[in-house]
């Protein structure tokens, strides 16, 4: 229980009508779940307006409401907050319900288009195997320390968000890694929380379905360093040309990492093949479990946070180099009965898939076909889809177009659109297979000799197939371990 006016400090109101005093049981944006002395926030959401919702709060109980737009008629006995702005209001009210968990826990987010989940989890892993308490907020799964807890979202909402931080705090967690999607800047879900460090890993083409233009995707993740305090870090990769711009306005003391230029941590590639990467870091040269130009940058960024967040870089380095990939990065699956080599990537945009084939064909042999079975998501930017198709082909030797998450769309549908991006040259080498699981067993089966590398790109940890909304049991790896034989 909070008092509200104890809630509401700070924060900038259009009126307030009814008792401030009143006591707040829980702060609720879903009228579905309110129950006895709930706040309800009424957010304007793209599909649905919560302010609509109001008056069946209220019937469940609900004791205070916060929103942008006064009912009509306000009911007797509740305390209405209009503001101008729901979402924003709604982080600072939600950090301050759950007593501001952030500011106890050192709290680093990371931004950018890929990477985000690789350095997340093995920051959590590297600051575990350092003997601290740690929290893991990312797309595959949050985690307090021990206990794994579901993820339905890249970063969860204020509510949600301080919620698990709170918990983080009551478990006796020190650090915390967290994924900052764009989404979730635009949508305020990362308002009123205080990060300790911020990292940019890249950014490229992607969620244009949801902000619209390129420019505005940028502004969404330079909105992550725009708010930080003076307090924090801000690590950038300067190799990005928009790593500067992300810090452009920003109040944190800025660090940056490259493996180009000059830069506070500074990274060399000795060697990488399919047995890892041996690297220089600052003058430090180890060897570490992770193949790719990708996971370099990675790596620099994890050891740039954790050296930036007080640790000893000889003993950070050593921990380091004992870290394997995270689930459906990268994960290698290899046949049993004849050595052909599965990898499995989350790779859903044209630059991460670019990535991933160029780091297998430096690390394959000249005997080794690369066979890539891909797809794009469903309700999602359609624009890369044939530039994902082009890449697909001209970095493999055989292609498989197939569906990833269709969704709401039509499949064939997106796999027409895939097509056009195909160079007649290739489309001889390049098969459309709609079904999934039969595109990879092609792949396998019919197409791959023995010790052939089959990519099969797109969904890499999931363990489901979203098709017109439902959700179907289906996970890669498991599909190519069935397909393999082991």
């Amino acid at each position: 229980m909070q008092i509200l006016s104890n809630l509401l400090k700070n924060i900038k109101t259009i009126t307030i009508i009814g008792d401030s005093s009143v006591e707040v049981s829980s702060i609720i944006i879903d009228s579905r779940v309110v129950t006895e002395g709930s706040m309800f926030v009424a957010l304007k959401g793209t599909q649905v307006d919560g302010h609509t919702f109001i008056e069946k709060a209220i019937g469940l109980g609900a004791k205070s409401i916060l929103c942008e737009d006064l009912p009509a008629v306000q009911a007797e006995n509740i305390t209405y907050i209009q503001v101008k702005d729901a979402s924003e209001t709604l982080g600072y009210v939600a950090a301050a319900f759950y007593g501001n968990p952030s500011a106890k826990l050192k709290l680093v987010g990371i931004t950018g288009t890929n990477g985000k989940t690789t350095t997340v989890m093995l920051l959590f892993r590297l600051f575990r195997q350092l003997g601290y308490r740690c929290g893991l907020i990312s797309t595959v799964q949050n985690q307090i320390d021990e206990e794994v807890i579901a993820s339905t979202h890249t970063t969860p909402d204020a509510v949600s968000l301080n919620k698990l931080l709170a918990e983080m705090v009551q478990a006796g967690c020190t650090h915390a890694f967290m994924e900052v999607s764009s989404h979730s800047v635009v949508q305020h879900r990362i308002t009123g929380v205080t990060f300790a460090g911020a990292i940019f890993s890249n950014i490229t083409h992607d969620h244009l379905d949801f902000h619209g233009t390129f420019d505005n995707y940028i502004k969404a993740k330079k909105g992550f360093f725009d708010a930080l305090p003076k307090t924090a870090f801000a690590l950038i990769n300067v190799d990005d040309r928009r790593g500067s711009v992300m810090v452009q306005n920003t109040k944190a003391s800025i660090k940056t990492y490259s493996l180009e230029t000059l830069a506070t941590v500074k990274g060399r590639i000795v060697s990488d093949s399919i047995y890892g990467l041996q690297m220089e870091i600052d003058g430090r040269e180890i060897h570490f479990q992770l193949i790719g130009t990708f996971n370099a940058y990675n790596l620099m960024a994890i050891y740039g946070a954790a050296t930036l967040l007080g640790e000893d870089p000889d003993e950070v380095l050593v921990e380091m180099s004992g870290l394997k990939t995270a689930p459906g990065r990268f994960e290698q699956i290899v046949s049993i009965k004849d050595k052909k080599v599965g990898i499995v990537d989350y790779a859903h945009t044209p630059d991460a898939l670019e990535n991933v084939l160029k780091t297998i064909k430096q690390i394959k042999g000249d005997d080794q076909q690369v066979i890539t079975v891909v797809g794009c998501g469903g309700n999602r930017d359609a624009t890369k889809r044939p530039i994902m198709a082009k890449i697909a082909c001209s970095l493999s030797n055989k292609v498989i177009l197939t569906s990833d998450n269709p969704r709401k769309e039509d499949p064939l549908e997106i796999l027409a659109q895939m097509q056009k991006g195909v160079p007649p040259i290739d489309f001889k080498k390049t098969k459309t297979i709609e079904d999934r699981k039969e595109a990879i067993f092609y792949a396998v089966n019919t197409l791959a000799q023995a010790g052939d590398i089959i990519l099969v790109a797109g969904k890499g940890h999931e363990t489901y197939q979203d098709i017109q909304g439902v959700k179907h049991d289906f996970d890669d790896r498991l599909v190519l371990k069935e397909a393999f034989g082991n």
